[in-house]
């Protein structure tokens, strides 16, 4: 059975409509919008490479879902003039695969891992002479006397690309010259993307419907593409066509997505925390369980926005609602001794 998540819209993880030639990502630098400061280090590194008529260093993204990290290793491909390859740390079971895909690599190609957190650890330790002297070692037939080949590579770019930069070793992130952090987009950003993007589809959009749409996209370019998909639908159909603010709003209400891009399952947490628990503190695993999700999900995909917008916070007895929180609900907030703030036996915050 599916969960809300698998379902869920505001979510910056890849969803089936996302995959194959999307035609909205930008193919250079020049069209890719936002991320300016990684965007122009990024520049000079492709420009001294090319120069040079090498290899570009091998470079590590990491930032939150959906901000364009898959673009922008194909950008870097591009901008090269090389072929792009791409596959994810899960992908990558053993060291043989890792080790004919490397073999396949013509010199200067980019190799894109995704998830590359995920990597197995066998499969990590195949990596590092790969990515630090471009050869590999491959162990021919079984036993302690099986011969060893090595094998030299063509030199080549290695992408990693990660939600958790925390969780890879410190050897394999040693091994990236360059690594770029990317931030999260502001509405001007995002309401210049929705534009593009309407553009390319063929979608009447104004300038204030675009700026409707990116209020509500959680700063991520996927979220506010998707947006704008369902959008286009609402507004050829009932509004006659153009994405208008009155005809985005229209479709964002039906679609249970607020002025701040909280959808349902976010609205459900908040209240779950503060209809249950006066606010919390509570902890993580009885959360999931009173709202029927996974604890991890919970970490990953939910938390991160609502503490951004300051409507939550962690301490160490559990999850806590914030008085924006409340606010934002229409709850009053209880004033007291405890600022509203009840404590209640819900175990250690896993």
């Amino acid at each position: 059975m599916e969960t809300d998540y698998e379902n869920r819209m505001m979510t910056g993880d890849p969803l089936p409509e996302d995959d194959g030639d999307n035609p909205l990502r930008p193919r250079t630098l020049r069209e890719y919008i936002g991320q300016t400061k990684a965007k122009e280090n990024l520049s000079i590194y492709i420009d001294a490479a090319r120069q040079r008529r090498e290899a570009l260093d091998h470079v590590l993204l990491y930032g939150p879902p959906g901000l364009g990290k898959t673009t922008l290793a194909g950008i870097i491909a591009n901008e090269l003039g090389v072929n792009f390859r791409i596959t994810s740390g899960p992908a990558l079971e053993r060291a043989g695969d890792l080790a004919a895909l490397l073999n396949s690599l013509d010199p200067g190609d980019v190799l894109l891992i995704d998830e590359i957190h995920r990597l197995p650890r066998t499969v990590e330790e195949v990596l590092y002479p790969a990515m630090e002297d471009f050869t590999i070692d491959i162990v021919s037939g079984k036993g302690n006397g099986a011969p060893t080949i090595h094998l030299p590579l063509p030199r080549f770019t290695l992408v990693g690309a990660t939600t958790r930069a925390g969780q890879l070793s410190a050897p394999l992130r040693d091994r990236f010259g360059v690594v770029l952090r990317l931030e999260m987009y502001s509405p001007d950003e995002l309401s210049a993307i929705v534009l593009r993007s309407a553009s390319i589809l063929g979608v009447p959009c104004d300038e204030e419907g675009a700026r409707e749409i990116a209020s509500r996209s959680r700063g991520t370019p996927r979220i506010a593409n998707r947006l704008l998909k369902r959008v286009r639908d609402f507004a050829q159909v009932i509004g006659g066509g153009p994405v208008t603010r009155q005809s985005a709003r229209q479709a964002l209400d039906r679609m249970e997505i607020d002025e701040l891009g909280l959808d349902l399952v976010d609205r459900r947490m908040l209240r779950a925390m503060i209809e249950h628990y006066n606010g919390g503190p509570v902890g993580l695993e009885t959360l999931a369980a009173v709202i029927g999700e996974e604890s991890v999900t919970i970490e990953d995909v939910y938390e991160p926005y609502l503490m951004q917008l300051g409507f939550i916070n962690r301490t160490p007895r559990g999850r806590v609602a914030l008085p924006a929180a409340w606010q934002h609900l229409g709850i009053p907030y209880p004033a007291g001794p405890s600022d509203g703030q009840m404590t209640f036996d819900v175990g250690p915050d896993k």
